[in-house]
């Protein structure tokens, strides 16, 4: 028996920094149970960095039909993988693919399925975890009777965990159905050299109080500083000014970054919901009345063309003299 985590890679091969968080969290639910911890990996050929967070051994795929996502046909193989280890406990991140094929895969394994899982478990008989609910509103403790169990960790909720093991690789060639193929991907657009909003530990986002798309180099700026993603409201990406990629809130990309910094957003509750896992929120606004205030951990009143690039520029000396 072992723990199977699916180490979600890039469109480059390269492993988002879920992947490590997932595999520290396994790793001490893995000492808990004196077990050991299994990764599969589809197409990505270097996986010795998995061992710094507790990986024992990578199950490695490599298979051209696998280079775009498609959830039946992952589903699928993360399936064979939890049937290959004997694993009783399958772990996923909370990324929008992961997020597609979890359901699949519990349904697969007849497994419990908990998703937002914003802990280690409560209690390990009965298996209980804690998870977000009523969009980041609350928490519910989730106890899960199958022998087979299924968790998607809440991004950011556990963190990176250097935990030096010694690696052992395998090749794994599953079986594969042309019945998963039947999406096919048709073009991919990719976006490069900028931090994206799924691994971002620092989004910085702007609204309507921006008056413009003109003016959205003062927050890539200070984005660039901060080494962060930016994003923008509902608003911004209907009317144009950003495209929706960028879209974050309840009815866009959610978002659970350490830092989330909101411009000119007054705060309307659909975007609050899909922010509010967010470590700190800063809020830059005019309107001292503004929602958005009123959930921030910190404010500040002001006219962000003023604001802004002072920011930029006090940022910038403190990284010039630290």
């Amino acid at each position: 028996m072992s723990i199977l985590i699916y180490a979600e890679s890039s469109s480059e091969g390269k492993f988002k920094k879920v992947a490590f968080e997932l595999a520290s969290y396994a790793k001490k639910v893995a000492e808990s149970l004196n077990t050991t911890v299994t990764a599969l990996t589809i197409n990505n050929s270097n996986t010795a960095e998995l061992s710094k967070y507790g990986v024992d051994k990578v199950l490695k795929i490599s298979n051209d039909k696998l280079n775009n996502f498609t959830a039946r046909a992952f589903a699928d193989v993360v399936k064979q993988a939890a049937a290959k280890e004997n694993a009783k406990l399958v772990l996923l991140s909370s990324t929008t693919d992961s997020l597609y094929m979890a359901p699949l895969v519990a349904i697969g394994l007849n497994a419990g399925f908990a998703s937002n899982v914003v802990g280690l478990p409560v209690n390990m008989s009965p298996f209980q975890v804690k998870r977000n609910a009523f969009s980041n509103k609350a928490f519910a403790i989730t106890e899960l009777e199958t022998e087979i169990k299924v968790l998607s960790l809440a991004k950011n909720s556990y963190g990176l965990v250097e935990n030096s093991s010694s690696l052992t690789e395998e090749d794994f060639t599953p079986t594969l159905s042309e019945a998963d193929f039947g999406i096919k991907v048709e073009n991919v657009e990719k976006t490069t050299g900028k931090v994206t909003i799924a691994d971002a530990e620092v989004v910085v986002s702007g609204g309507r109080g921006l008056k413009g798309p003109e003016n959205w180099g003062m927050l890539e700026e200070l984005a660039s500083v901060l080494g962060a993603a930016t994003a923008c409201s509902k608003p911004v990406s209907d009317l144009g000014w950003r495209p929706h990629s960028e879209h974050v809130g309840q009815t866009g990309k959610p978002v659970a970054t350490n830092l989330y910094i909101a411009v000119g957003i007054s705060g309307a509750i659909q975007h609050i919901a899909g922010i509010n896992s967010s470590k700190v929120k800063v809020v830059i606004n005019s309107d001292p009345e503004a929602p958005f205030f009123k959930v921030a951990d910190y404010g500040i009143v002001g006219d962000a063309f003023e604001i802004v690039p002072k920011l930029t520029q006090k940022l910038r000396e403190f990284k010039a003299n630290s």
